[in-house]
């Protein structure tokens, strides 16, 4: 009995022990000492310099020119900088909708005076094509004729119609018909270069 006793003494105080080691932890190293006066005045100061402004357009606006006329376009379709405008069946007057996407293109084209557009006249597939194709003039001119009203410059608009020959949407329904009465802006030419 006396060697049960101490073989059960033995194990409780190994496990008073082992628990006593697991609450101490790992070792940790002590935290660094303060710097010292001295060193504080010997590191050098660091120049703070303002962020830059972004501009109102995004960080990619100084790169808008860059390039030939297709990368310029294809950056002001993926930035959302000039837009279509769409007309009602059998109409070339402006919506309001389209009144308003017309501002903001004209803001971009008198801050880009320097490109030059073709503004074509789209029409859906119903009608004759020699009438689409004149509805497509008128559409492309109310277009432009609202652009010049708002102090965009003449010379940085060309008008073409195509009439219903370059559709955006080919199925037979009002949905992708609406979508194929358009006035589309594309980049078509610099003036200084």
């Amino acid at each position: 009995m006396n060697r049960r006793m101490s073989t059960g003494w033995v194990w409780t105080a190994a496990l008073v022990l082992l628990a006593g080691l697991a609450a101490c932890g790992p070792k940790k190293e002590p935290p660094p000492a303060p710097m010292m006066e001295m060193e504080k005045e010997e590191a050098p100061a660091e120049e703070v310099t303002p962020a830059p402004t972004p501009s109102p357009v995004g960080d990619e606006t100084p790169a808008i020119l860059d390039g030939d006329l297709m990368a310029i376009q294809e950056r002001i379709t993926r930035m959302g900088l000039m837009g279509d405008v769409y007309f009602d069946f059998d109409k070339y007057e402006l919506r309001m909708d389209a009144r308003e996407r017309l501002r903001k293109n004209a803001d971009f084209m008198k801050e880009y005076s320097t490109l030059v557009f073709g503004l074509e006249g789209h029409c859906d597939e119903r009608g004759t094509n020699e009438y689409n194709l004149a509805l497509g003039e008128r559409r492309a001119n109310a277009a432009k004729d609202y652009l010049l009203s708002l102090g965009v410059g003449a010379s940085s608009i060309r008008t073409i119609s195509y009439g219903e020959e370059r559709p955006f949407c080919t199925t037979h329904d009002e949905a992708c018909w609406q979508q194929n009465r358009r006035g589309h802006f594309v980049v078509t030419g610099r003036t200084d270069r």
